[in-house]
């Protein structure tokens, strides 16, 4: 009786192995296949994405500037700057209605990791709200170019 019950033992053993290496290699061919099909098309579209991330924030900001007004009759002035949004301004014209807790949680930076710019009044604008772009620098083509509240 022992020598039945180790031998139906074996067959249950390897079938249980895993899989063989030809398994795994086809595996990771159309792994790397997928990848090479797909990695540029989301590789190249990371430009794309900072622009449409610093457009929303634009936006965004642009909101909080809106509501600074309705509260305070006026815009933060270019030396208030968007601080104004998140802190009381001590200098410059007072804002007796600004609200406690103020307009944003905290101050968003462009996905380039640099500050929003503000200018009151503004070149394009009543207020202007941009970015410098990758560059980090006025002007600029493709990636670089500035991006601001005259955009949306």
């Amino acid at each position: 009786m022992p020598n039945r019950l180790m031998s139906s033992r074996r067959p249950a053993m390897r079938r249980a192995r895993g899989f063989t290496l030809i398994e795994i290699m086809v595996v990771v061919v159309i792994i790397a296949i997928l990848g090479a099909l797909v990695g540029p098309r989301l590789l190249g579209r990371t430009d794309e994405a900072r622009v449409v991330a610093a457009r929303q924030d634009i936006a965004t900001i642009m909101q909080a500037l809106k509501l600074y007004r309705l509260d305070n009759h006026r815009y933060p002035t270019t030396e208030q700057g968007l601080r104004a949004l998140i802190e009381r301004p001590t200098a410059g014209p007072a804002a007796p209605g600004w609200k406690d807790g103020g307009y944003l949680d905290r101050m968003p930076v462009d996905p380039w990791g640099n500050a929003y710019q503000y200018l009151n009044p503004g070149v394009r604008g009543e207020i202007d709200v941009f970015s410098l772009g990758a560059d980090g620098q006025p002007g600029g083509e493709g990636g670089d170019s500035d991006i601001g509240s005259w955009d949306i």
